[in-house]
């Protein structure tokens, strides 16, 4: 019958093959990151960490492993900022353009506009023109126009 280890091995965990007790790593509870994803797992079995893994957590959805360290791919970071700034530049005109949608039926019908009416619709023009002008390419540091009084 198999005797129960002697002696307790930090960070290890003592294992029976039914002859004789074998320490390995013990890293239950610990989270490793792939190291060609950056994907995030936890350990739940004793061993060594799984190969391709770090410790190491990456700083951004842009960093790719150097064989010691994640290193940010910025033209990759920049490039999702630039099109996260262009989609936001959609978003704002959008919003422009539902809030003077009255105005342009109302247009479209042939109808009058009030003072109001064409103070708005003019405001709401200039602000559309000045987020079409909005450069992009300072993402994630652009400097959008305040959107106009309703």
């Amino acid at each position: 019958m198999l005797q129960a280890p002697t002696k307790l091995v930090m960070q290890s965990a003592a294992l029976a093959d039914f002859n004789s007790w074998e320490y390995v790593p013990d890293h239950r509870g610990e989270i490793v990151y792939n190291t060609e994803t950056g994907e995030s797992k936890e350990i739940t079995a004793p061993g060594d960490y799984p190969e391709n893994t770090t410790t190491i957590a990456p700083l951004t959805p842009y960093d790719e492993w150097d064989g010691e360290k994640w290193v940010t791919d910025t033209e990759a970071q920049h490039s999702a900022a630039v099109g996260a700034a262009e989609a936001q530049r959609q978003s704002l005109i959008d919003t422009a353009m539902a809030s003077i949608s009255l105005i342009q039926l109302k247009l479209q019908a042939g109808r009058n506009l009030t003072q109001a009416e064409t103070a708005r619709l003019n405001a709401a023009l200039d602000y559309i023109d000045a987020v079409t002008a909005t450069d992009t390419s300072t993402a994630p540091d652009v400097i959008w126009p305040e959107l106009p009084e309703a």
